[in-house]
């Protein structure tokens, strides 16, 4: 009788375990409601000499390095230096996974040098050679049971004409968001249905990618430009300086210029990495300079068609766009409205799809080469 119980409990742990294991906490830095800064202790152990050790029965973290110690408690602002009593600026807590420390006291002692991007969104934290730039969380921490994925059709008036589109908003510090970049058929060359991409994925959501060779009769449609997918490159570039979206670790996105592609890559911190272009926002203003990106088709900027966008905003959202029949120009125009800072043009046409929770947003007229998955561990 109790080995039919086990079997049975192990049946059950196989069918309600999860195929894929969780993602690990992501590595922030948070400024609450008070201006209080905080990062996570997994960045301190990034740095030379850093140790971490937490006693949980006296909630108790120690943090060394060479002759200082450090010694705080969560939710208390006392701590110690070298075992002379302290007040500190901020109390230590725990959220999703993370603990966090008040920023001020820990850099000051460790001397680490921070620098503040303006609009306060990253932060860089540098000690010697090693170098962490963190996306920044301000206001309210991002809890790991809110909503991480929103989408809306939206109506969007760009000089006389009104565009209709599908807008996917993906919060990109939430807990469980991770992104990918992934090839049809797992190999450069191949062709596959936006659905069945997703789906073998364990993707939520997902959107059509970069441009590739659709028209030719052979077998191998070749993708043109970088992807890069968990930090290795699956297709390298002809060396062009069309845009290229990119994310760490921590789903810290940016878009840079291709030929910038080597340098920030051989730094070691991108996670992934996919090139299209064009560039269609930088800083929240429409920048559009075909020319120097290497686009060489006339039309360009005059010929309308189902367009595919992605964009940043300020806060670390990622935005999914696509809409029908709008030239580069008007696109630009729809996604500074639909809030993005940064944005960029995706390949187009019959490949443009949007993809949320097993349905079409938009439906792709063919297979595609490659996609942008945000996946819900």
């Amino acid at each position: 009788m109790r080995r039919i119980i086990a079997i049975v409990l192990l049946a059950m742990l196989m069918v309600f375990t999860p195929l894929y294991a969780a993602s690990p906490p992501k590595n922030l830095a948070y400024v609450d409601k008070n201006s209080q800064s905080y990062i996570s202790v997994g960045v301190l152990k990034t740095y030379d000499g850093v140790k971490v050790a937490y006693t949980p029965a006296e909630k108790k973290l120690d943090i060394t390095r060479e002759d200082t110690a450090l010694t705080l408690y969560l939710g208390s602002r006392k701590a110690y230096i070298n075992g002379k009593q302290v007040q500190a600026n901020a109390a230590p807590f725990s959220e999703n996974g993370s603990t966090y420390v008040p920023l001020q006291f820990v850099s000051q002692h460790l001397g680490l040098t921070l620098s503040w991007s303006k609009n306060r969104s990253t932060l860089n934290i540098t000690d010697g050679s090693v170098a962490n730039t963190l996306p920044v969380i301000s206001g309210t921490m991002i809890s790991s049971q809110s909503k991480p994925v929103t989408t809306a059709r939206k109506t969007f008036k760009v000089g006389s004409r009104s565009f209709s589109a599908q807008v996917v908003t993906v919060s990109l510090l939430h807990p469980k968001v991770e992104l990918d970049v992934v090839l049809a058929g797992n190999k450069a060359g191949k062709v596959e249905d936006l659905r069945s991409i997703a789906k073998r994925s364990n993707a939520l959501v997902a959107i059509n990618g970069t441009f590739f060779n659709a028209y030719t009769s052979d077998a191998y449609k070749a993708p043109y430009g970088y992807l890069v997918s968990k930090g290795n490159i699956f297709h390298k570039a002809s060396g062009d300086n069309r845009t290229i979206f990119t994310y760490d670790s921590n789903n810290l996105a940016s878009m840079m210029p291709g030929l910038d592609f080597k340098s920030v890559y051989e730094a070691g911190h991108m996670e992934g990495a996919l090139q299209a272009g064009p560039r269609l926002l930088t800083d929240g203003k429409v920048t559009l300079d075909v020319k120097k990106e290497g686009f060489k088709d006339p039309k360009i900027l005059t010929g309308g068609g189902a367009r595919s966008a992605l964009g940043i905003t300020k806060d670390h959202k990622l935005i999914l766009l696509t809409t029908g029949g709008a030239t580069i120009p008007q696109l630009a125009e729809i996604m500074k409205q639909a809030g993005a800072y940064q944005a960029m043009n995706l390949d187009g046409g019959a490949s443009s799809g949007l993809y949320y929770n097993g349905s079409y947003l938009t439906t792709p007229g063919r297979q595609i080469s490659n996609a942008i998955v945000v996946k819900y561990k």
